[in-house]
């Protein structure tokens, strides 16, 4: 028997009509036996609906019970000698492999389960790189090749930018070629990309920092050269944002294919729970690259050294570098199994055909033109598709939504560290600790739970954007939290006065009585905390004369600090290396607020993830997400920590000063810092909240005779679709 072929290009079979045919047998009892090929699944043994063969006996496909891609030749001639053999609409084998190695053990994973674990974790290993390990370490790369906020800024922002450029070719080209090879060949990209921004600790010197013990007391500092303090290691910078760029892109096909091609290839209202679980490894990955890279920064960079300073000196620099290794050698060994994957998994088809369009409805009908299935497959379609989508004001402003959440998310997942470690005097480890234990609950969860409600309450397109409209409110509502803010500890010279002397508003005064004749040098920043509970710049501007020779703590003690003054004791004080912890007390008010406005900006990002699939046809989706990314980074993702950056610099108390140039910043003013968070905050709320509404309102959806009661939410959604149509005549009637 012919295979019989349809017309409808990449859809292959299309189900909505019962396809007959008659089944050749020896037997003449059994040759006008036929079967229902609309209730059966294209070629896996997957379970198909519930229907019989006309004839009510089982179909040869019942005998499937492995994937078809599964079978050796030998075996393939033996179980369907009297069966159809299955392949995809371009007339390809649907096996996993690479070219024509295709060994049985794979086949197990050539299912939409198994795609979704290896893209799960290549999303993992993503969000760790770039928005857990590249944001906890941002401040030892800044103390480590002496760079300002807004050029660690420009840094993050070189993978959105790399992203925009890239997105419109991927997402056109990669929407309609084989998404799994585009899908492999990012994640090796990305993985070199980490190992890229490794490189630095490797080219450049060892990292040297002046000792305490010889440089901090008072009396004993000693002045270096300028010739000898000056360096030129900020031009490292374009090395780093040469690997964001690899990295920005090597995720692009990750996010616009990545999430198509598990979208073509699971049932309608099973698709924003496999997607939610996606973007859930893509949350737990930055949580865990705040997690570990915190771990890492306990290390010193330049392991196997010993040194004379701790974790808590401003001084420390710790293994960075780490994370990224780890991570380029993973993200180059998942790619290996990703780049296997067939162009459409086996039984992908029947859910093809199973799907009612939710497409907005343009007046001029012009959406109409998408569904042609030469659409899209050449260049010259491209000016089309963009017209098409910028004349769909759904789509237009829930990107636009999407990209004020992402000025938000971008700036607060860069410098939400730098914030916890100045409001609650943390070292960098520990606020990338507190950090991540905030983003796993709450990013991590809140995302899963997004694509949880949409399943479970069965949203339909405009139930979907009202969910993310309340999702926004509630966050906005959370963002009042920046109101407050922790006062910054007390420090002698820069918060307040020493005794005795004047603090001029706005200006340093670290010079005073008590150490007016130890000539400290305002460019070796050693904050210790002294006896008083005040912080002073360093032992030298506290004034103290000698260093124990045992540790307290693990921390070093000075004696005999003569602008300390002991509470009940006359005479001189002492003080400990490292900051001065903070007593605030509205700590924990301050944490549970993030956690809300985490969790309710998080919540919305699968439902308007879902809303933008279904709002455009079905051929336009991978280059929706494509253009959506494109706006979300242009106007979100790219200037959102270039902004904060800026935002916070001005915030700064204590500049780094290197021979008369500025460096990073030592100290920061936290009611500043909160006022600036507040006020970005607040903007992009309300604007997004806006878009959310616009986009509600505008949407159109399809006249209601067009559609289905139930969106594929049942098992027998199959056979409502065969009884709208009739059957066509069996083979043997023709």
């Amino acid at each position: 028997m012919a295979m019989p072929q349809n017309s409808t290009g990449e859809n292959g079979f299309c189900f909505a009509q019962t396809l007959s045919f008659s089944l050749p047998s020896p037997s003449p009892s059994k040759a006008g036996q036929t079967f229902d090929a609309g209730s059966r699944q294209g070629a896996c043994g997957t379970p198909a609906s519930n229907s019989t063969t006309s004839s009510g006996v089982p179909s040869p496909l019942d005998s499937c019970a492995e994937p078809l891609c599964s079978t050796t030749p030998g075996e393939e001639k033996t179980q369907f000698s009297e069966g159809i053999k299955y392949v995809s609409a371009e007339g390809e084998e649907q096996a996993c492999g690479w070219g024509g190695f295709t060994p049985g053990c794979l086949q197990p994973f050539n299912t939409s389960k198994g795609v979704l674990f290896f893209l799960c974790v290549a999303a993992f290993l993503q969000g760790m790189t770039v928005n857990g390990f590249i944001n906890t370490v941002i401040t030892s790369i800044e103390r480590r090749f002496d760079l300002r906020s807004y050029q660690s800024g420009l840094i993050a922002s070189s993978y959105d930018i790399a992203a925009c450029v890239c997105l419109t070719f991927v997402s056109y080209f990669g929407g309609n070629g084989h998404k799994p090879r585009w899908l492999g060949w990012g994640v090796l990209i990305m993985g070199l990309g980490s190992l890229l921004f490794a490189l630095p600790h490797f080219t450049t010197g060892q990292y040297e920092v002046h000792s305490a013990a010889l440089m901090g007391v008072c009396g004993e500092n000693q002045s270096l050269p300028c010739a000898q303090t000056a360096s030129s290691l900020s031009r490292y910078r374009f090395v780093f944002m040469l690997g964001q760029f690899l990295h920005g892109i090597g995720a692009t096909p990750l996010y616009t294919l990545g999430v198509t091609y598990l979208d073509e290839n699971v049932k309608t209202n099973y698709s924003p729970v496999y997607i939610a679980v996606f973007y859930t490894a893509a949350i737990l990955g930055p949580a865990v690259g705040y997690l570990a890279g915190g771990k890492f920064l306990n290390i010193y960079t330049e392991i196997g050294r010993e040194i004379d300073i701790s974790p808590e000196s401003t001084l420390w620099v710790g293994a960075w570098w780490i994370g990224f290794l780890g991570a380029g050698a993973a993200s180059l060994l998942i790619s290996i199994p990703i780049l296997g994957y067939p162009r459409s998994l086996p039984g992908s088809q029947r859910y093809i055909a199973m799907r009612v369009s939710e497409a907005h409805q343009l007046k001029d009908g012009s959406h109409k033109r998408a569904s042609d299935p030469d659409f899209g497959k050449t260049v010259k379609d491209l000016p089309r598709s963009v017209l098409l989508l910028l004349k769909n004001p759904t789509f237009i402003f829930l990107c636009l939504a999407g990209a004020t959440e992402a000025t938000l998310v971008a700036g607060m997942s860069t410098f939400g560290p730098k914030f916890l470690e100045s409001q609650f005097s943390l070292n960098a480890s520990a606020a990338a600790t507190v950090f991540g234990f905030l983003v796993v609950p709450a990013g991590g969860g809140g995302t899963f739970l997004g694509g949880f409600l949409v399943n479970k309450f069965k949203l339909r397109c405009s139930g979907i954007i009202k969910l993310c409209l309340l999702c926004t409110v509630l966050s906005l509502l959370a963002i009042f939290v920046f109101f407050i803010h922790c006062p910054n500890v007390p420090m002698a010279g820069v918060t307040q006065m020493y005794e005795g002397s004047v603090l001029p508003g706005g200006h340093l005064n670290l010079t005073a009585a008590c150490n007016a004749n130890c000539g400290c040098l305002q460019e070796i920043y050693s904050p210790v905390c002294g006896s008083d509970d005040v912080m002073y710049y360093s032992p030298c501007h506290a004034g103290c004369k000698e260093m124990s020779a045992s540790l307290r703590n693990g921390k070093k003690v000075y004696h005999e600090c003569s602008c300390i003054k002991k509470t009940f004791l006359p005479g001189p004080g002492e003080a400990e290396a490292g900051k001065c912890s903070s007593s605030c007390a509205k700590r924990s008010l301050i944490l549970f607020f993030m956690f809300m406005v985490i969790l309710f900006t998080f919540l919305s990002s699968i439902p308007a993830l879902t809303a933008t699939l279904r709002c455009v046809s079905d051929r336009q989706r991978s280059f929706a997400l494509g253009i959506q990314w494109i706006v979300v980074r242009t106007l979100g993702g790219i200037p959102g920590p270039i902004a904060f950056g800026s935002m916070i610099d001005k915030s700064c108390l204590v500049w780094q000063d290197q021979c008369g140039e500025q460096g990073s910043c030592y100290v920061y003013q936290n009611s500043a810092m909160s006022q600036y968070t507040l006020i970005a905050g607040l903007v992009y709320k309300v604007l997004g909240t806006i878009f959310f509404l616009v986009s509600c309102l505008l949407y159109k959806p399809p006249p209601a005779e067009s559609v289905p009661g139930s969106l594929d939410t049942s098992e027998n959604s199959n056979r409502d679709l065969q009884e709208r149509k009739p059957a066509l005549p069996a083979q043997g009637d023709i």
